[in-house]
């Protein structure tokens, strides 16, 4: 039966999600203990598919993949769930006949970072002037060519969350490195690098520019919004699952008793560990 998952994982135990020889990716791990437990043999008989790849370091709170799994109901999450700690799956549904995971109605990034309500207001003024399609010669890696290669931008808000700001970049789908390049562009503005005027002519086309590319641990994937319900949730996490969330929650308690102040990105924690220190329960 062909379901679709929603899962997530943390980033800093993986090089990225497509497999890669000699890597250790989400794609690789999930296919090699589907087929070891005797889920998928051989393992390209699961015919994974998935909402959106992520690079290595990024984490994902909803991401969404799916499966063709010889199970039913509640066991399937069951099943899935005892596959790696790293990975949890919250929720599942059949999939409807001739589904797409990656026609999705939209997709969510938030990228972390340190600061005050002040800084996010900041931020927030610069991501407003950003237009409805913005080109990925410049917000993307590897696209080149005379002629702009414009993508619709959802949208791009900064928000004060209570212990720093948080950059929410939404859309209905992403290139290769959009969101970090997204988080760069407004950084530059900020830092006085670029002008407003510089990030609007790179978004519109009208003067491409390169951009570096913000650090990955800081990008969570936080929601795939697709057109199903789902009928299946996820009940308590397996014992070896339980005590690999509760050492990262201890990981990230030590880390805000030695360093109070938020790290600067690329050597802050993953957004899962962060999320746990404020006191959340794990993934959601």
């Amino acid at each position: 039966m062909r379901w679709v998952l929603r899962f997530g994982y943390d980033g800093h135990d993986f090089d990225g999600w497509a497999r890669q020889p000699g890597r250790r990716t989400v794609e690789g791990v999930l296919l090699a203990e589907l087929q070891r437990r005797g889920l998928a043999r051989p393992a390209s008989a699961a015919h994974l598919e998935v909402a959106s790849r992520t690079d290595g370091q990024v984490s994902a709170r909803a991401n969404a993949l799916a499966v063709d799994l010889p199970l039913d109901g509640a066991a399937v999450l069951r099943a899935m769930n005892g596959l790696a700690p790293p990975i949890f799956f919250t929720a599942a549904a059949p999939a409807p006949p001739g589904f797409r995971v990656r026609s999705a109605l939209d997709r969510e990034y938030r990228y972390f970072l340190p600061g005050t309500r002040a800084r996010a207001g900041r931020l927030d003024a610069i991501a407003r002037s950003l237009p409805s399609s913005i080109d990925v010669r410049s917000f993307g890696r590897g696209i080149r060519g005379p002629i702009p290669v414009l993508r619709p931008l959802g949208s791009v808000r900064a928000r004060y969350d209570g212990t720093g700001v948080r950059v929410d970049v939404r859309a209905r789908s992403f290139v290769w490195g959009m969101v970090r390049k997204i988080v760069a562009g407004l950084l530059e503005v900020e830092a006085g690098r670029w002008t407003v005027g510089d990030l609007i002519a790179a978004a519109d086309g009208a003067q491409p520019r390169p951009l570096p590319l913000a650090p990955p641990d800081a990008l969570l994937l936080w929601e795939v919004r697709l057109p199903i319900r789902w009928t299946v949730r996820a009940g308590p996490a397996p014992a070896r699952q339980a005590a690999h969330w509760a050492e990262i929650r201890r990981h990230a308690e030590t880390r805000l008793r030695l360093f109070p102040r938020p790290p600067l990105p690329g050597r802050s924690g993953s957004p899962s560990s962060r999320a746990a220190a404020r006191g959340g329960r794990g993934p959601s």
